[in-house]
């Protein structure tokens, strides 16, 4: 499972970079300027707002808002746990987020050079604090339970989000100002240390969210898929990639939903499982939480974007329009198919973290865990809700626990016999 798990992260990787190549080559252009690396922004001109594209592009977004609303109201109401006290670690993270925002906002209080690399400690401290909430509404985190997955996420992201540079390339969404004029190596690092956060954070911001029970309860009716939908998902992923080389303006798009289409259909061809599985019983948790989880983290990279030191600015096609912060409003619909893309990711990097075998499918949601007496929600902290070992001493004690209820006889360590005194 490991093996495949990596072959098919691989493999998304390798289809993700060589599909658009494919179309170039076929309408022609040149392939050496999408061959550089790191690849770099530019400001390009698109066309103008439409008013018939906005409302086009807005129908999906309005379809998803429904998809939320009508989740909430089927939800299952039920009480919250009793919150936890807040870490003591936790506010490790808040000092470094709150001085992560101060040094990045204002001018004065560092030289040029440090405030633009804020945006990696401010957004350490974010991944810190989200834990530490996560940790208060329902006692796991995947900082704390989970800690070689998440250590993992981090350079998982950095190539994650690296590879959607690449991608810009062809759509040129966003550009970058403010980053000092240095060599590949020195843009390279100052790209790669923030783009390290992106999964991290998405993931962190999910599992404080599972920490609400309206939200850990979303349910909607059942939706069942046929087992050729992983070709059919693999294959129009592939060429809507394919089609950004093409035409990269009318399908600016493609670049937040092909990758979703192709990372979705090698799940299911590498592993025989899929994140969606559990829509069949009208469990929408898989889809909904990181969707939400991304876009609460656009919400804030956008809010720290805009007084940053080293920014990034958008130049969208049709919609650059109504502008929130730097990011045009229809903008932040993008983040919800990332949010399940970031899902995609994470579960199988977290097969192959972890060894053996894996659940795709969520376990019971927070109240029938809780009346099972374990007290605590066991969809806290992964999208997927895998079943991630927290520790190898949590897994051995486990281990033990279960032998012991499976014994018949309760095997406590006996005392040594008390030896007789002399005399």
């Amino acid at each position: 499972m490991r093996l495949r798990a990596l072959l098919a992260l691989l493999a998304a990787a390798l289809v993700v970079w060589g599909a658009p190549l494919a179309g170039l080559a076929l309408a022609g252009d040149a392939l050496a300027p999408y061959l550089e690396f790191p690849p770099r922004t530019r400001s390009v001109a698109h066309a103008p707002f439409s008013w018939i594209a906005f409302v086009v592009f807005a129908l999906p977004a309005l379809a998803a808002v429904a998809l939320y609303a009508a989740g909430l109201a089927r939800a299952a109401a039920r009480a919250a746990a009793p919150a936890r006290r807040f870490p003591r670690w936790g506010w490790l993270g808040l000092g470094l987020l709150a001085l992560g925002w101060a040094l990045a906002w204002t001018e004065g209080l560092a030289p040029p050079e440090w405030r633009r690399q804020t945006f990696t400690p401010l957004w350490l401290g974010y991944v810190v604090t989200m834990n530490a909430l996560a940790c208060r509404r329902s006692g796991r985190s995947p900082l704390t339970h989970a800690t070689a997955w998440l250590l993992a996420l981090f350079p998982a992201s950095a190539a994650f989000w690296w590879l959607f540079e690449y991608l810009n390339r062809y759509t040129g969404n966003w550009y970058y100002t403010g980053i000092a004029d240095a060599g590949d190596w020195d843009y390279f690092l100052q790209g790669t240390l923030p783009f390290s956060t992106v999964l991290p954070a998405v993931v962190s911001t999910r599992a404080w969210l599972a920490g609400f029970p309206r939200l850990d309860a979303l349910s909607l009716p059942p939706l069942n898929g046929h087992p050729a939908l992983a070709w059919s998902s693999l294959g129009l992923g592939t060429t809507a990639l394919a089609a950004i080389g093409l035409w990269p303006g009318p399908l600016f798009a493609m670049l937040w939903l092909a990758p979703l289409l192709v990372l979705a259909g090698l799940q299911k061809l590498a592993t025989g499982e899929s994140l969606f599985a559990p829509l069949a019983r009208g469990d929408w948790r898989p889809v909904l939480m990181p969707a939400l989880a991304a876009l609460v983290c656009g919400f804030f990279w956008e809010l720290w974007n805009w007084g940053s030191a080293a920014q990034w600015h958008y130049s969208v096609p049709y919609v650059q329009r109504f502008r929130v912060f730097e990011m045009p409003l229809l903008g932040y619909a993008g983040y919800l198919p990332f949010g399940v893309e970031c899902a995609l990711v994470a579960d199988l990097l977290a097969r192959v973290v972890t060894r053996g075998r894996r659940r795709v499918t969520p376990p019971a949601r927070a109240q029938e865990t809780n009346a099972a007496g374990t007290g605590s929600s066991p969809s806290a902290f992964l999208s997927n809700a895998q079943c991630i070992a927290s520790s190898p001493r949590m897994l051995a004690a486990a281990f033990a626990r279960s032998r012991w209820r499976n014994s018949g006889t309760a095997r406590f360590p006996r005392r040594p016999a008390a030896r007789a005194r002399p005399g």
